[in-house]
C-alpha cells in the first residue's frame, strides 16, 4: 500500500466576456470588467429603470435615501485588494435608475406593528400584509420594473415562525412575487442599511437590480455554444402541507455560455426515498430531461445540444441514468456528474526543495484554485475555493483569506474522457451568479441556485407548467 496520491491539474481561472461580438472586452475579475467594458446586455435594458417601494408607515423616506446612495460613489473599505470602488449605479451600467410614479409607492399603515405585538403568529400577519401590497403593485405591473421592500428590525418577530413551522419571510415574499413574474429586493434594515462598509451593499444592490431587471452583466468567455448545463434538485415540503410532500424543484438550463437561465418545477409523483434522499423513477427523470431539452432547443431556434452537462447533488440512480439517456439520445455526449459539497478532504500547498534540502516548505498561499485530484477512474477532487493570480498587484489573492480551502468531490455517474471539460465548466459556472459581487461562488451555478429553488419553491401554491426565469426568485 502506498500514501502516494495522482499527480494533479490546474485549470486557469475563467474568463467573462462583457460584449456580445468585441471578443477583446474580457476580464476574469467580474467588476473591473463591468467597470471597463460595461455590462455585456448594454443597450438592452430599460432606461431608465424603475423601482416600486413598498415600506413602513413614515419610513419611506430611508428607502428613498438608500436609492439616491446608489447613485452615489463609495470608496471600499473591506476587501481593498478585491472590491473596486462603487462610482454609481449610471456609471457602472450606463443606465439610469430612479423611483417609478407616485402611485407605486406603498406605506403600510401604522396599526401592523401593535397587530404583530398582539398576535401569537406575528409573521402571518407580517406576511400577509407585504403580500396584500405586492398584489396591490401587481395591477400596475407596466409602471415599475422592480420592486424595493424595506424591512425594518422592528418586525423581526415576523422573519421566522414559531417551533416546528417551516417559515422564513425572505423565502415567502420570493414565492408570492415569483408566482406573478414580479421582481423584488428586500431591503434590511439590519443588513443593508447598518452595514458600514458602504461600497459592498451597492455593488450587491446593484448587481441584482440590475439583473432583476432582465440585465446581463457578464457571460463565459470560453464557452461551448452546444453545450447545455442542467442542474436539478428537489424540494421537500413540510409533512403538514397538503400538496405532494416531493417537488422536483427545478430542472434548470443553462446555455453554454452559463446565461439565459430557465428552470421548471414541477411534482414528481414516482419518487423513490432512500436516506431522506429522492430520486426519481426512469419516468419522471426521461421528464425532467425532456422538458429541459425543449427549453434549450426554444432558445436556440430548435437546435439541439451536441453536449449536455447534468448536475446534482445525489447520485443518480440505474433508473435516472436511463431516463437521462433515453432522453438524450440525440445528444454526442452526456455527462451526468454529482456534485459532493461536504468532503473531508483538504489541501495544503507545498513549494518545491530548495538548494540541498529533500522536503519543500509550505507555500504563504493556498492550493491554487482550479487544482483537480484524481481519485479514481470516475472520481476527482475539484479546489473552487482556493488562491488565484491576477485579481491583485501581489499576484496572489485568496478570498475571504481564512481557513484552510476544501474541495468539491465530482462523481461522473455517465461520459467518459478526461476531466478537462467537466472542471472547468464547474470552474466557470461557479462565476456566473449575478447575485454576488464575489470572484466566485464555491460551487457552480447549477448547484448554488438550486440551493435558493429548492428554499422558494416549495412554498408556492401552483407552480404551473410554463418555465420561470431565475431573476424572480433572487
Amino acid at each position: 500500500m502506498t500514501a502516494e496520491v495522482s499527480p494533479h491539474l490546474w485549470f486557469p481561472e475563467p474568463r467573462l466576456s462583457f460584449h456580445p461580438e468585441n471578443t477583446g472586452d474580457v476580464a476574469i475579475h467580474p467588476l473591473n470588467g463591468l467597470l471597463r467594458y460595461g455590462p455585456y446586455s448594454a443597450g438592452l435594458v430599460p432606461d431608465p429603470i424603475r423601482v416600486a417601494t413598498i415600506a413602513p408607515s413614515g419610513e419611506s423616506q430611508r428607502l428613498y435615501n438608500f436609492m439616491k446612495d446608489l447613485n452615489s460613489e463609495f470608496k471600499a473599505t473591506e476587501r481593498r485588494d478585491y472590491l473596486p470602488t462603487w462610482p454609481g449605479f449610471r456609471s457602472v451600467f450606463n443606465l439610469n435608475m430612479r423611483a417609478a410614479a407616485k402611485n407605486c409607492h406603498i406605506q403600510l399603515d401604522d396599526r401592523l406593528g401593535p397587530e404583530m405585538a398582539d398576535s401569537s403568529t406575528p409573521h402571518v400577519v407580517l406576511s400577509s400584509r407585504l403580500t396584500r401590497a405586492v398584489q396591490t403593485l401587481d395591477a400596475i405591473r407596466e409602471q415599475f420594473d422592480v420592486i424595493f421592500i424595506y424591512i425594518p428590525q422592528s418586525w423581526s418577530s415576523g422573519f421566522v415562525g414559531g417551533e416546528g413551522e417551516d417559515f422564513d419571510l425572505h423565502d415567502h415574499l420570493k414565492a408570492a412575487s415569483a408566482t406573478r413574474r414580479l421582481p423584488i429586493q428586500l431591503v434590511r434594515e439590519d443588513r443593508a442599511l447598518a452595514y458600514p462598509h458602504k461600497a459592498s451593499v451597492m455593488w450587491r444592490i446593484g448587481l441584482a437590480l440590475y439583473a432583476k431587471a432582465g440585465g446581463v452583466s457578464w457571460k463565459l468567455a470560453d464557452s461551448d455554444p452546444d453545450t447545455a448545463y442542467i442542474g436539478i434538485s428537489y424540494a421537500v415540503r413540510p409533512a403538514q402541507s397538503d400538496q405532494p410532500r416531493f417537488v422536483t424543484c427545478c430542472s434548470q438550463v443553462f446555455d453554454g455560455d452559463g446565461a439565459g437561465l430557465e428552470f421548471m418545477a414541477y411534482n414528481a409523483n414516482e419518487v423513490e426515498v432512500q436516506r431522506d434522499n429522492p430520486f426519481l423513477s426512469r419516468n419522471e427523470m426521461f421528464r425532467v430531461m425532456t422538458r429541459s431539452l425543449d427549453l434549450f432547443r426554444r432558445r436556440h431556434a430548435g437546435r439541439t445540444p451536441r453536449r449536455v452537462i447534468v448536475h446534482k447533488s445525489t447520485e443518480f440512480k440505474p433508473d435516472e441514468i436511463n431516463g437521462c439517456m433515453e432522453a438524450l439520445h440525440l445528444c454526442e455526449a452526456v455527462d451526468l456528474v454529482q456534485v459532493v459539497e461536504d468532503v473531508p478532504w483538504r489541501g495544503a500547498r507545498i513549494d518545491r526543495p530548495q538548494g540541498g534540502n529533500r522536503k519543500g516548505t509550505p507555500a504563504a498561499f493556498p492550493v491554487e484554485r482550479g487544482s483537480l485530484l484524481g481519485l479514481g477512474p470516475r472520481e476527482c477532487l475539484l479546489w473552487m475555493h482556493g488562491n488565484v493570480a491576477g485579481i491583485t498587484d501581489r499576484d496572489a489573492y485568496f478570498q475571504g483569506a481564512r481557513s484552510t480551502p476544501r474541495p468539491i468531490r465530482l462523481v461522473r455517474h455517465a461520459g467518459h474522457g478526461p476531466w478537462d471539460d467537466t472542471a472547468r465548466s464547474a470552474l466557470a459556472l461557479s462565476k456566473m451568479n449575478w447575485n454576488n459581487d464575489a470572484l466566485y461562488d464555491q460551487l457552480p451555478v447549477t448547484m448554488s441556485y438550486a440551493k435558493v429553488l429548492a428554499r422558494v419553491v416549495k412554498r408556492m401554491s401552483g407552480l404551473g407548467a410554463t418555465p420561470y426565469q431565475f431573476r424572480f426568485f433572487m
